[in-house]
């Protein structure tokens, strides 16, 4: 995809589209959005929330709802690009100008922008940390040396995760007691396994 810094460049580079975009655009600025580039296209915020935005292909063009999936869709217009994939993103899409009804196309927009202001959206969920696993032989050591585990717990959940994996990837036991102790000096000096490194 061409790099583009403004609308007029994005519709420009989408000939074939244009006097749909331009419409969809007049439309879009009989609301409050305010409208920028993200992504090398069209997109259009509110309070720097990404609302919708324009986006023209080959054999289609469209509207992109941020966070369609909390639209009504009485009509059916609406279509998840990546089924499966896509949680909240929605399409409105065209294949020629004449498929625009104006009317329903502000309806949609106004609503999008309405579920912006009651904070309508879906949060990325964050990567859930693991469990801690903790290897038989490092719980032996911890739970029968008091001091071990008190320096062992003063470390910070990264170097323990870090010794707990350096032992559990050893395929055999002889590794695995050879990298035990290995590692009680540096855990008693309370340095992680890596730091060296760092």
């Amino acid at each position: 995809m061409k790099k583009v810094y403004s609308v007029e460049e994005y519709i420009e580079t989408n000939a074939h589209f244009e006097d749909a975009l331009l419409t969809l655009r007049h439309l879009i600025h009989t609301t409050e959005l305010q409208e920028t580039i993200k992504w090398s296209a069209p997109v259009y915020t509110i309070k720097d929330k990404n609302v919708i935005g324009l986006g023209a292909f080959k054999n289609h063009f469209g509207i992109w709802f941020f966070n369609g999936v909390f639209l009504k869709d009485n009509h059916n217009l609406l279509v998840n690009a990546q089924d499966g994939k896509t949680k909240a993103l929605r399409q409105m899409r065209f294949e020629s100008l004449e498929e625009i009804d104006k009317d329903l196309v502000l309806a949609y927009i106004k609503e999008a922008i309405e579920n912006q202001k009651l904070g309508k959206e879906i949060k990325p969920v964050r990567n859930v940390k693991k469990a801690l696993c903790i290897p038989n032989e490092l719980q032996n050591l911890l739970d029968n040396a008091s001091a071990f585990r008190l320096a062992y717990e003063k470390l910070t959940p990264g170097k323990q995760r870090e010794y707990c994996e350096y032992i559990i990837e050893a395929k055999r036991e002889a590794t695995k007691q050879s990298r035990l102790e290995k590692i009680i000096p540096m855990i008693v000096a309370g340095v992680g396994l890596h730091d060296k490194y760092k």
